[in-house]
């Protein structure tokens, strides 16, 4: 079979292709089942033939005038073609231009030339600009050919079925005698690819293969790239891939990749990974973006273990993953919680070679500031900008959501402003997150400003932005200014939803309005949105807290009536009422009974338990609980850490404290300033003096807050020791931290 070679000097973009209509991608299969049976090899006598060239023939004067033309840009072929044409312009026809062509055709420079000076003078025949487009081909211009096929696709109302089919038929009218070189119809396919016009381009395919040519495998790509861009065409796409393998197109990696893709896009993972299987069987050897598009499929189908089999193969194979894969994995375990484990992907990565990008570490940031460890963010965030990869927009707004999460808003507003100065435009998440932040620590004026600065950005609030303001003004008592805040979002068509009234029913609950809260969710009950149980637990934690239990089981009682199922998060709720108010056997029960019916607890619901049992200085209970809650697969957060190791230096167990600050540390957590109090304070009552001066050092590193207790203890220690610069560097501190500015980092 005579093939066209493979050649790629287009550049396709999906985005440039009409939409995509129908295809009968099974129309004739019949028909190239057939002609493979018979062989279609450019000596058979199966395929047709390209037809004769035979033109309209001139007359006397027209022979005359395309001799001297012909002549005239012959001769002085040096000079501008307009001044030495100008005698022939008022006769000039259309017809004679490919009369013209024939007796220069080659010089191609000199065709190409006198072309353009025609189109200038007269609009070309189809059939005069085939030949310039053979002539093209001929001389390997590909990229001309390109352009000239690309401009007549360009014309206004251009009826395209019929403009094909004439198409079509005049270049292979010219094929025989202007060119003979088949890339011409490959670089014709392309241009009716990229101009979405996929049925033509399906027609075209079969037209050749009656004449014994293929097009060639690049440009097969380019087509199944495109059909496979929408959803409705993915199918399509498929049927093309396994019916043209049949009839002989030997497709490539390429050509497997994007299929491999399509399935994976359908959520067809299992054949997807058949495929990658049988390519091999095939002659073509998956390479990284074969592995890396499973692998990434694996990953939001949340299959790990399958994802590690997968990367085992490719090391098997000297296939090095890429940024791509290992962002899919790292992602995959930012979702389920595993920091830890990405970021030593993370390094593993890096100690391959594979220079992570910022993709992979904006989603690490993002994870660990939505678990909320901030500092493990940060030292990333820092790592990122150390190695010169720069952070944009979506990094800088997950973490300033991060700090604005944790009441850090100074730090938030510091990075805002670096933001902004790096010429990185801020959005309407950016904004929201530092109005959210600003509404949670009660600073009101400042989230107002925020909101009309986003205003006059062009920018418009939605409904988290409003929701947000609307809960900062319920906590602050200002139920009525938050009122009318929802009669603005309802002018403004926002509709309002459930979360936005959650959020006006904790404003309530925390500023004790719990009375009011009921109301607004009995108004719920009739005009809706009708409760969830995130807005029943926001009213269970309210009377928990002022330790309420009857009124709280009432509560989920009737949550239960209505047929919400309660979350881990209600069950935290109520363990935590029920260890405020020292009744932690009904705690324990609690905790057996969410176990025995299988709903899994979270760090949270062990540590308001544990708490409890440090506040009572039971570490045996404590220390059984913890390792219940690790044996249990539940993974301590920040908070768990900080209760144990406070709770062991009450109860002078210093070495078990020790060893559960380097197992946070770890981890990544950084301890609050009262649990490094505890700790320094612990072992200096130990003579400690070592380790004690270590966790100062690295509390300051930290930028964590001692209380003045701690410092008085390194500032008489430095004192005796003759340290007076660093004496009198930590009596600035105590000042600055201490006595005239409000302490960071306090334990809330």
């Amino acid at each position: 079979m005579k093939r066209l070679t493979i050649f790629s000097f287009y550049r396709f973009q999906s985005s440039s292709h009409r939409p995509f209509l129908s295809l009968a991608v099974n129309s004739s299969l019949f028909f190239f089942r057939r002609c493979i049976s018979h062989g279609l090899s450019s000596g058979s006598t199966n395929t047709r033939p390209f037809p004769d060239y035979s033109p309209k023939r001139p007359t006397i004067n027209d022979s005359e005038l395309v001799q001297r033309i012909s002549n005239t840009i012959k001769l002085r072929c040096s000079e501008p073609l307009r001044r030495i044409l100008k005698p022939y312009e008022s006769q000039f026809r259309s017809d004679h231009l490919i009369w013209v062509l024939m007796n220069i055709k080659n010089d191609y420079k000199l065709v190409l030339d006198f072309y353009d000076w025609a189109c200038l003078r007269r609009d070309p025949t189809l059939e005069s600009r085939c030949v310039v487009v053979q002539i093209a081909a001929a001389s390997k211009d590909l990229k001309t050919a390109h352009e000239l096929i690309h401009k007549f696709w360009a014309k206004p109302k251009l009826d395209v079925s019929v403009s094909f089919t004439h198409f079509a038929d005049r270049l292979i009218y010219t094929y025989k005698d202007w060119g003979s070189d088949p890339h011409v119809f490959d670089v014709f396919f392309q241009v009716i690819v990229e101009s979405g016009m996929l049925n033509e381009a399906r027609k075209l395919f079969d037209k050749l293969l009656s004449y014994g040519l293929v097009i060639s495998v690049d440009s097969c790509n380019l087509f199944l790239t495109l059909l496979s861009s929408t959803f409705d065409g993915i199918d399509m796409a498929i049927k093309f891939f396994n019916e043209y393998y049949e009839v002989g197109v030997h497709w490539n990696t390429a050509s497997y990749n994007i299929i491999i893709h399509s399935l994976c896009r359908l959520g067809k993972i299992k054949e997807a990974h058949h495929l990658l299987l049988q390519m091999e069987l095939r002659g073509c050897i998956p390479d990284v973006v074969s592995y890396s598009t499973l692998i990434s499929r694996y990953c939001y189908d949340g299959e790990l273990q399958k994802v590690l089999k997968l990367i085992e193969e490719m090391k098997i194979k000297g296939l090095k993953p890429n940024a791509y894969t290992y962002n899919s994995i790292i992602l995959l375990l930012c979702k389920t919680g595993k920091l830890s484990e990405a970021e030593v992907i993370l390094r593993e990565m890096m100690a391959l070679g594979v220079l992570p990008d910022n993709v992979v570490y904006t989603t690490l940031i993002d994870g660990f500031c939505k678990m909320g460890n901030i500092q493990a963010a940060c030292r990333l965030f820092d790592e990122m900008r150390l190695r010169k990869v720069i952070p944009d927009y979506i990094t800088y707004t997950a973490i300033i959501h991060g700090f604005c999460q944790t009441g850090k808003m100074a730090e938030a507003d510091n990075l805002f402003h670096e933001m902004v100065s790096r010429g990185l435009e801020p959005d309407e998440v950016t904004y929201t997150a530092l109005i959210d932040g600003y509404c949670k620590v009660g600073e009101m004026k400042e989230a107002f400003s925020l909101h009309n600065q986003m205003v006059s950005m062009g920018l418009s609030p939605n409904v988290v932005t409003y929701t947000a303001l609307a809960d900062g003004l319920c906590k602050r008592g200002e139920v009525d200014i938050a009122n009318e805040l929802l009669q603005e979002m309802c002018r403004k068509g926002l509709q309002l939803n459930v979360f936005t009234y959650n959020s006006i029913v904790n404003g309530l609950c925390k500023s004790g309005n719990i009375a009011q809260a009921e109301k607004l969710m009995e108004q719920m009950q009739v005009a809706g949105p009708h409760p969830d149980t995130v807005t029943y637990t926001t009213l269970m934690d309210a009377y928990c807290k002022i330790r309420e239990m009857a009124k709280a089981h009432n509560v989920l009682r009737e949550m239960l009536d209505r047929g919400l199922q309660p979350t881990v998060v209600t069950f935290n709720v109520l363990m935590n009422g029920f260890c405020m108010s020292g009744m932690l056997e009904d705690g324990e029960r609690l905790l057996k009974w969410m176990l025995e019916k299988g709903i899994v607890p979270n760090a949270g619901t062990y540590n308001s338990l544990m708490k409890q049992y440090c506040i009572r200085n039971n570490m045996r209970t404590t220390t059984d609980m913890y390792r219940s809650m690790c044996a249990g697969g539940v993974v301590p957060d920040n908070n768990t850490y900080n209760i144990l190791i406070k709770g062991h230096c009450k109860a002078r167990n210093m070495k078990e404290a020790w060893f559960l600050h380097k197992e946070m540390a770890g981890k990544g957590f950084i301890p609050t300033a009262s649990c490094y109090s505890a700790l320094i304070k612990g072992l200096f009552k130990k003579r400690k003096f070592a380790e004690a001066r270590e966790l100062f050092e690295e509390m300051r590193r930290h930028g964590v807050v001692a209380d003045r207790e701690t410092y008085n203890i390194f500032v008489d220690m430095n004192y005796e020791e003759g340290n007076m610069d660093i004496t009198l560097e930590l009596c600035d501190e105590v000042i600055e931290n201490c006595l005239v500015a409000k302490p960071k980092n306090e334990d809330t």
